[in-house]
């Protein structure tokens, strides 16, 4: 039997907040020079929630597949930004944001539709209660798995040029150059996934699955759900790191197989 969800009142709220204070005042202790930012990204996550809360409400409730996607857009763009900021390296011009928001709509987006159109089958399909938070789930993992494997192929390519320039100066393609560099890439992108489903249970419990459980939803529906998810984010980062890394090295390369560092920006420019 469903029970009824516990309601939060703002002093719930407030009290839970007060425990951030212990960071800050660590942070003043240590001289870690961090309450600031403490302080910053706290009243940021309350004001974007607050915000994101009030938006989602309203569009729960008009229905529209228009201000569904124009909140998907949204969402992909501000991504997208945060994925090119992330990386020590860039490549020059727009190619960086190009390539990241690229790939990760089309991991997120067609890994959501597809659970949209076969497990979950709202209707319509694109009901934004539902549609949302799964692409939300869905692009910030597969942000985090693009942004981490890029950053890992342009840092160390610029490191050992020299080992990329030998092979190819063997007679070696880039595909067979640049290979150990892409392994190391994508393996560094993929390992938090991994790291998630493999301690997911006995260490932790999953955001998704502990708030359905607070919300009443029996246990085991609840780690159906979780299992689903957990599925779809690994596909989404796998799909969206892989596109992302071999785009890129396309990118760093010529059709002469001529690794082209200068298509990367002066990061003292």
């Amino acid at each position: 039997m469903t029970e009824q969800a516990l309601h939060l009142a703002p002093f719930d709220l407030a009290l839970a907040a007060l425990l951030l204070v212990i960071n800050g005042g660590l942070s003043i202790w240590l001289g870690l020079g961090l309450t600031k930012s403490i302080a910053i990204a706290a009243t940021r996550m309350v004001v974007q929630l607050l915000l994101v809360g009030m938006v989602l409400k309203y569009l729960f409730a008009v229905e529209s597949p228009w201000l569904t996607l124009g909140v998907v857009l949204l969402m992909v763009c501000f991504a997208g930004y945060e994925i090119m900021n992330r990386q020590d390296r860039k490549l020059s011009g727009l190619w960086s944001y190009g390539i990241g928001v690229t790939t990760m709509t089309f991991a997120a987006v067609s890994v959501t539709v597809l659970a949209l159109a076969t497990q979950l089958r709202p209707d319509p399909w694109w009901d934004a209660r539902y549609a949302i938070p799964l692409l939300g789930m869905m692009l910030g993992n597969a942000m985090t798995g693009i942004s981490l494997g890029l950053n890992n192929l342009l840092t160390a390519v610029t490191r050992d040029r020299w080992a990329v320039e030998a092979q190819i100066a063997l007679g070696h393609r880039r595909e067979i150059a640049l290979r150990p560099f892409l392994r190391r890439a994508l393996r560094n992108a993929l390992t938090p996934s991994i790291n998630s489903m493999s301690a997911s249970g006995l260490v932790f419990l999953p955001g998704m699955m502990t708030g359905q459980i607070l919300a009443g939803l029996d246990p085991v529906e609840a780690v159906k759900y979780q299992l689903l998810v957990m599925f779809l984010i690994g596909g989404a980062t796998g799909i969206g790191a892989g596109t992302a890394v071999y785009a890129a090295a396309w990118r760093l390369t010529d059709n002469r197989h001529r690794l082209r560092l200068d298509r990367l920006e002066d990061p003292d420019a």
